[in-house]
């Protein structure tokens, strides 16, 4: 008897397990639904983007190699500007002859590309808004 007792015993756990990961579908279902969502509206965004600079006559938007999004987030906005030795710094890369001038190439590109200023040789900022008088 103490046998079928131990077998429904078991059968509960399993329909405990079961209940419990239905529950997790359900909940993973979700989280799935909200990131697709949010993936189609990113990619409309994108879309959008480059039919509007399309439509200014801008070339393009090239998307950055790796490494260059670090870069660009490193730089503070409205800040005095980094120097290369600062940048590997502050991304925790070797401060060696070599990797400063790594990091000096990719800044250079990015000043090339409108996505960084250099208002003096090897000082390295966002570029600031435009400002206009009235």
């Amino acid at each position: 008897m103490k046998e079928l007792l131990d077998k429904t015993e078991t059968r509960r756990l399993v329909r405990e397990t079961v209940a419990r990961l239905r529950d997790e579908i359900a909940r993973l279902g979700e989280q799935l639904s909200a990131a697709e969502r949010t993936l189609e509206r990113l990619e409309i965004t994108r879309e959008t983007v480059l039919e509007l600079a399309a439509e200014d006559g801008r070339p393009p938007l090239v998307p950055l190699p790796p490494g260059y999004h670090e870069i660009l987030a490193a730089i503070e906005p409205g800040a005095e500007g980094l120097r290369a030795k600062d940048i590997c710094e502050a991304l925790g890369a070797g401060t060696e002859p070599r990797h400063i001038e790594g990091i000096r190439a990719k800044l250079k590109r990015l000043v090339s590309r409108g996505l960084l200023s250099e208002p003096e040789p090897g000082l390295f900022t966002l570029p600031q808004p435009e400002t206009h008088s009235h």
